[in-house]
């Protein structure tokens, strides 16, 4: 009886690691039979498991139930699930924080001694410090996705601090959660271009509107796309400064947001940038440190370099500007 209980365990297990097995392979597996196999697939059944056999070859699968049934998890699959709730917890998904803590101590009660310790070293190792970017409901993240996954349009209200309260139709391509704020990067069928949303800032409208052939991403990378959208083309003052080293290089100075890097050859490349003052395009630019000349940007910014420059060099000589 205690091998059959274990058998169980490990086929609900190989069950739940991919789509479909054969009762052969099920049977090679465990070192049964297929009837064995079939014996041991009814008695899941009968726990509530809604084990589907599919037709032609003989084969299982564990399909969707009324009802979510105990889960196996290995090792690392268990930490990785009590890591992620206790993340979410603390995430920016509104109302989702009571539910990630009531789930995660479920996890944590049944998590073997020598697992709980290492969730717990993690834990008291860690500390959240600043905000973690404006709640989105569930539910709104819920019918993007679902939109997105059934490649049907969406229409909601949208408020832009430039355009106002606006209603938009799109066919939303793919969800981002960056930089503590998720983004919805979508056509926009009534700009005829690629647009990038703040989620927080929008209301879906339901249903969702008629079926459309999914485009290609987006310069063909959607994370690269939406960097570029972030970091240069949304902000009041741009520039673009030609640094005198690799984009590969470039790429290890640069962080995520700040600009977009450009390759030109082996021994330069263009840095796009924006900000909201010139005074910090100034601070980014010269924080990359590495050497760059001033490519395109507005007047403001090259006298900002040259002030900075001055004051540079005033600090290693006296206060008459003498060395």
């Amino acid at each position: 009886m205690v091998e059959t209980s274990a058998r169980l365990l490990r086929l609900l297990s190989l069950l739940q690691t991919r789509r479909e097995w054969t009762g052969a392979e099920l049977a090679k597996r465990f070192g049964v039979s297929t009837r064995t196999v079939r014996r041991d697939v009814d008695r899941l059944r009968e726990l509530g498991y809604p084990v589907h056999a599919t037709r032609g070859v003989a084969g299982y699968r564990l399909g969707a139930g009324a009802s979510l049934p105990p889960l196996q998890f290995d090792d690392d699959e268990a930490v990785a699930a009590a890591i992620a709730l206790r993340t979410a917890a603390g995430g920016a998904v509104a109302g989702i924080e009571e539910a990630s803590l009531r789930a995660m101590a479920k996890l944590e009660q049944v998590l073997p001694s020598r697992l709980r310790h290492r969730v717990d070293a993690l834990k008291q190792a860690t500390l959240r410090i600043g905000p973690t970017g404006p709640e989105v409901p569930p539910d709104t993240l819920m019918v993007i996705a679902d939109a997105c996954r059934r490649g049907e349009r969406l229409r909601f209200d949208y408020s832009s601090p430039r355009t106002g309260a606006t209603v938009r139709s799109v066919e939303p391509h793919r969800l981002v959660h960056f930089d503590r704020h998720w983004y919805l990067v979508a056509w926009d069928t009534g700009r005829d271009d690629w647009r990038t949303f703040r989620v927080d800032r929008l209301t879906p409208r339901t249903p969702t509107g008629p079926r459309f052939t999914p485009r290609p991403a987006p310069d063909g990378d959607v994370a690269a796309y939406l960097s570029r959208q972030l970091s240069h083309r949304a902000w009041p003052y741009q520039a673009t400064v030609t640094l005198h080293a690799s984009a590969e290089e470039a790429a290890e100075r640069v962080w995520p947001g700040m600009g977009a890097i450009e390759a030109v050859d082996g021994r330069g490349c263009l840095l796009h940038l924006g900000a909201d003052s010139v005074w910090n395009l100034m601070w980014m630019i010269t924080s990359v440190d590495l050497d760059f000349t001033l490519t395109d940007g507005p007047p403001e910014l090259a006298d900002a370099l040259r002030a900075h420059a001055a004051r540079c060099r005033r600090a290693f000589r006296g206060g008459d500007g003498r060395e």
